[in-house]
């Protein structure tokens, strides 16, 4: 068996969750599995649906173990309501499958596909490769028949698995929270089938198929008869009026409730490991259903799996692709460095809930990134954070993600970005003032991109920097005489090609110079006081307000010849 790592190196969820999976396996392939229904935006809450098997499939690469990362696409499941922003008229295909569902932006083939892509082209920029399955696929084509065909021979004992759970109480010490148990009811009222006659005359009993009907493709039909002996199905359909047969021997028009459905493709795909989301594993639900199904019908045993917490945002608890505008995964990679994304996910035990803020935090969150990366660059230093910032940092297969060739403060990228109007070449240049030597705009992406997009789209109007177009005749105008010498020092002393560490010099040091001291000299109390009257000043003069970015980078930002017309000297 490969175990992770030598003695001594750091263990993470990561490690244990990829050790569970290789002794389900034993020997040979490891499948991990994930899976989602693209029944609308794919957020980042259900991308650690997608990133957790990626990580430990990962993991198992790195050993040498052969891995597979197996995704299913829930695309055969029926589209359940219209969202906001969407023709009312759509409502016509509520009950058909999503892929038989048109596609109401008119960009890709059907309801479906359209929410695949983003997720898919995210993914890939993320290094997540994997082997992705279309249940539409599989079940039209006849793959699950003889699983099918299992699944209901066998049909009284699944419903007894499923009576017994479904009449089972949460029971004191265990945590079904309000919300997990209000999507427990929904997945209750959804995944059971509908009450069906056998076709012997036997008591009426749950059925594990569901056909969509054959006229209108709705999934709104009651199973009236089935006959062992022909595989024939009777139906009738509430929505249509519709009253017909399918055969499950030749037939491919229907698919197995949820709750049979997982177990039977965990036996299918010989899964190994999968993780789910809280509401999976509560009594009665999914998993725990499925544990049982899966081994007493499919002659196979529950995948391992670690349980995912969910992500919420900017104080959202949990996010539902139903509710529309919540962020996905290309939402983040506007602003966000792929392995820092990566990072968020890889470095907390999928147990653990947190939030994304696209506010002020993500400023911080570059500081942290870059702080870990310099400890991780030190063997001596390795220990699980480091371990994760490895492992978001690069991929078997695809090496190291794309990250900045000159790796400058997200901060400074995003106030220069702020000041430049999002110039690129400017910001190039000041950057490279800034101490950076060969900053070119090549060598600071892909984070000078992400800085001027948080810029644009994240910070608040009222914080952001305007920068005058014509000087302020009024402010000037009333200029003191401290106010006058300041700015002629100032104007005198600024160079024509300056870099930062000379423009600090120079606007720390003219209210010295005033009072007669030097710009080496350390400042007095009233120096110090004049100098903040005098960033007022420059404040005022150059963009409307009390205060902006560093004065250093705003006068490298402008440039001298801006600067000076803006504080009023005259053209030479």
């Amino acid at each position: 068996m490969a175990r992770g790592g030598q003695q001594g190196d750091p263990v993470d969820w990561v490690t244990r969750a990829a050790d569970d999976a290789v002794r389900h396996a034993g020997d040979g392939l490891v499948t991990v599995a994930s899976g989602a229904s693209p029944s609308g935006p794919i957020h980042l809450g259900n991308l650690r649906e997608f990133i957790t098997p990626h990580f430990v499939a990962e993991e198992l690469r790195r050993r040498g173990v052969p891995v597979r990362h197996l995704h299913s696409w829930d695309d055969f499941d029926r589209f359940r309501k219209v969202p906001a922003g969407v023709p009312a008229e759509w409502a016509d295909h509520i009950g058909r499958p999503l892929t038989a569902v048109p596609d109401p932006w008119e960009c890709h083939a059907n309801w479906a596909e359209h929410f695949k892509a983003p997720l898919q082209a995210a993914l890939r920029d993320l290094g997540v490769e994997m082997e992705e399955i279309s249940q539409t696929q599989m079940y039209t084509s006849g793959a699950y028949r003889e699983q099918v065909l299992r699944a209901v021979a066998r049909r009284d004992e699944i419903e007894a698995v499923l009576a017994r759970h479904r009449t089972r109480k949460v029971t004191a010490g265990e945590d079904a929270s309000a919300q997990e148990a209000a999507d427990l009811a929904d997945s209750v009222a959804n995944e059971d089938a509908e009450p069906a006659a056998g076709g012997t005359g036997d008591a009426i009993a749950r059925f594990p198929y569901r056909p969509y009907c054959r006229q209108c493709g709705r999934d709104t039909v009651t199973t009236t008869a089935y006959d062992d002996a022909t595989t024939t199905l009777s139906y009738t359909c509430s929505s249509c009026g519709y009253e017909g047969t399918t055969d499950l021997s030749t037939d491919t028009d229907g698919k197995l409730v949820w709750k049979v459905d997982w177990p039977m493709r965990w036996a299918y795909e010989s899964v190994n490991f999968e993780p789910a989301g809280r509401d999976h594993m509560t009594p009665g639900s999914s998993y725990t259903v499925g544990t049982e199904i899966v081994s007493s019908i499919f002659d196979w045993r529950a995948p391992a799996r670690v349980i995912y917490a969910f992500v919420g945002f900017a104080g959202v608890q949990k996010m539902s692709s139903s509710a529309g505008g919540v962020p996905t995964a290309a939402d983040a990679l506007r602003i966000l460095e792929a392995p820092l994304l990566r990072w968020l996910y890889v470095r907390r035990a999928p147990t653990q809930a947190f939030d994304i803020d696209f506010g002020p935090a993500v400023v911080r969150l570059y500081d942290e990134w870059d702080a870990l990366g310099r400890k991780a660059a030190d063997p001596a230093k390795a220990d699980v954070a480091t371990l994760a910032w490895h492992r978001a940092s690069a991929t078997a297969s695809a090496g190291r993600l794309p990250t900045p060739a000159v790796a400058v403060p997200f901060r400074t990228l995003s106030s220069v970005a702020d000041v430049t109007a999002g110039s690129a070449e400017l910001i190039s240049r000041v950057i490279e003032s800034s101490g950076f030597p060969h900053a070119s705009v090549a060598d600071l992406e892909p984070r000078l991109s992400k800085a001027m997009q948080w810029t644009a789209e994240h910070v608040p109007a009222d914080e952001r920097t305007t920068v005058r177009e014509t000087p302020d005749a009024e402010r000037l105008g009333s200029l003191t005489e401290d106010e006058q010498l300041w700015l002629r020092i100032f104007l005198d002393r600024l160079p024509s090609d300056p870099d930062l560490d000379t423009v600090t010099s120079v606007v720390y040091g003219v209210p010295k110079v005033a009072r007669g001291l030097g710009f080496d000299d350390a400042p007095t109390d009233e120096v110090k006081a004049d100098q903040k009257d005098f960033f007022r000043l420059l404040y005022n003069l150059l963009v409307s307000a009390d205060r902006g970015p560093r004065l250093p980078t705003l006068v490298l930002a402008l440039g001298p010849a801006r600067v000076r017309q803006l504080l009023g000297a005259p053209e030479s």
